[in-house]
């Protein structure tokens, strides 16, 4: 929620085509500041899977990748994508924001490691059944998604037998704390379990222009089981000693307290 036009905030239900309608264009706004503050921190061709920097090198949640189908969902410029390309996965990368896969279509030529990537959305994807060996959504792109039963169930769909899920979202638990990097983030202002959608919308024009939705953890266990998904891993990354970041609502000031990101891994079947 950093660097939008001025607007005021609502609580409400939002549908899924008005979740879309408001979160594409906000990432085609935003992608240019967002690649430029935070590309080297994601790197070229590095796989970090939140702000605490914990990388799938350390985490290991995917397998090995080499020989493997593997799609992005809510690629943005293709950085994790292009990481497992370089260790012989064959990746292939999808987002909602035409200008975030710009920026992806650039450093495919600045590195000459290229994603292929395709304009979508999580709860169509445009693939066939079984397409795929490995699903993984890197930091952000699930909670922006209102119809979230029939994204994993496409997910499931495009997977084949066996295959991995796995995808990282602000942890829940943050949703009863104020978005403050400071000491006021440290303070519970809302309940855990009020799923109504944080939603922005432009003073100027009427139109909502951002839309967030939380999900417990426990809605997410049940959301996977139903889909056909084991899960297999739940890692809660601890802020590093040294890494003074500041991403957000991300600090080391909360990271040392509290958990920020929450990383699922699953296998259907």
């Amino acid at each position: 929620m950093e660097n939008h036009p001025p607007v005021r905030v609502e609580r409400r239900p939002v549908s899924e085509e008005e979740s879309r309608r408001a979160n594409g264009p906000d990432w085609d706004r935003y992608a240019d500041e967002y690649q430029s503050t935070h590309g080297e921190f994601l790197g070229d061709a590095g796989f970090v899977w939140g702000p605490e920097g914990f990388t799938e090198a350390q985490a290991g949640i995917l397998g090995d990748v080499a020989g493997r189908d593997v799609l992005e969902v809510g690629s943005g410029a293709g950085q994790c994508s292009r990481w497992v390309r370089s260790r012989g996965g064959r990746a292939y990368g999808l987002d909602l924001s035409f200008r975030q896969l710009q920026h992806s279509r650039r450093i495919d030529v600045e590195t000459g490691l290229s994603v292929p990537s395709v304009l979508g959305t999580a709860t169509a994807l445009p693939f066939a059944d079984s397409s795929f060996d490995v699903v993984f959504s890197s930091f952000g792109a699930l909670q922006f998604v209102s119809d979230l039963e029939s994204a994993v169930a496409e997910t499931a769909r495009v997977l084949r037998p066996g295959g991995r899920y796995a995808f990282s979202i602000t942890h829940p638990t943050r949703w009863m704390f104020p978005d403050d990097p400071g000491e006021e983030g440290l303070t519970a202002s809302q309940s855990y379990w009020d799923r109504t959608p944080y939603v922005e919308v432009d003073d100027a024009t009427g139109v909502v222009s951002y839309v967030e939705h939380h999900r417990t953890l426990g809605d997410w266990v049940a959301l996977l089981a139903r889909c056909g998904f084991v899960i297999t891993d739940l890692l809660e990354p601890e802020w590093p000693d040294g890494h003074d970041r500041v991403w957000g609502g991300w600090s080391g000031v909360r990271g040392r307290l509290t958990p920020g990101t929450a990383i699922f891994g699953a296998r259907l079947g």
